[in-house]
């Protein structure tokens, strides 16, 4: 068994806790054993999991793997003393506001001999899935992916980075990506942003991926994808699958504990988040650039 601890008990945390209490019957998922969950606050046992201090969990041998559900500006920090302390460490994205840092973080985490894992569960929908199927073997001529939703809480970072699970889709979609403009709009008064970032694939391709927030806005992504013969304009519906995405997540993350992930899988994961932080990163450059 993997002892566990959760650091940050918001909704990504409760999650995990209850994952973990109730795994998959017969999946890696199940040699899973969450020991305890870490907050800023003072908190009553939550799922009858009690609250334990960071000082406790990074120095009990029978707590082997963290998972880093805090705030985005916290998972640098959080993530580099457990990987000081030799867990294994789970943490939602995005992994750093920096390239820099995670590319450290991963060294640390190989010099540790320990696994780093970044979530994802975008990746996992049954509509993304659907669309990325829908797509399979055309060209891209130019496309557009614009987000809308609430406005973002403190602690989140700037939209390139809170918002890499829709980047990460346009380089699953249409692979690397080069950014060639960025630029960032605001009205702190009304609490909003819009971001837009004008990106190139491999051919010289435009995408233009688009960041919007306000306290109206509704969650909804929107797709413009013209492709030779064709432009399509809807994700593709999906029926819901079987498993709770965040369980898809906790089975991959265990079977890389266990040792079933293959070298080159990892190798070509961790390559998609560098690539996705370091272009986060350019287009939080330009954007602010004054």
């Amino acid at each position: 068994m993997w002892g566990a601890v959760v650091v940050g008990v918001g909704t990504a945390g409760c999650v995990r806790i209850r994952d973990m209490l109730v795994p998959l019957p017969g999946s890696p998922a199940a040699n899973l054993s969450v020991k305890g969950f870490i907050s800023r606050r003072s908190l009553d046992p939550h799922q009858g999991v009690s609250q334990i201090s960071a000082e406790e969990a990074v120095t009990r041998e029978d707590i082997h793997v963290a998972f880093v559900c805090t705030e985005n500006v916290l998972h640098e920090d959080n993530i580099r003393t457990f990987l000081q302390a030799g867990k294994h460490v789970c943490v939602e994205y995005p992994m750093t506001m920096s390239y820099r840092a995670a590319v450290e973080l991963w060294d640390l985490a190989q010099k540790k001999g320990v696994t780093l894992h970044e979530e994802h569960i975008e990746l996992l929908t049954e509509d993304f899935k659907a669309l990325k199927r829908e797509i399979q073997g055309k060209i891209l001529q130019e496309g557009t992916l614009h987000f809308t939703g609430g406005a973002l809480k403190p602690g989140f970072g700037f939209q390139a980075f809170s918002g890499i699970a829709r980047l990460t889709w346009l380089v699953e979609l249409f692979g690397d990506l080069s950014v060639a403009a960025a630029t960032m709009e605001e009205d702190s008064g009304n609490n909003y942003s819009k971001m837009t970032a004008k990106l190139l694939t491999s051919d010289n391709r435009p995408l233009t991926w688009i960041e919007e927030r306000g306290p109206s806005l509704p969650r909804t992504k929107n797709i413009n994808f013209h492709f030779e013969t064709y432009t399509l304009t809807q994700i593709p519906a999906a029926p819901r699958g079987d498993v709770g995405l965040f369980m898809q997540d906790l089975i991959h993350f265990s079977a890389k504990l266990t040792g079933q992930v293959s070298a080159e899988e990892l190798h070509k994961e961790k390559t998609r988040v560098l690539h996705c932080l370091e272009l986060a990163e350019r287009i939080q450059q330009l954007a602010l650039k004054k």
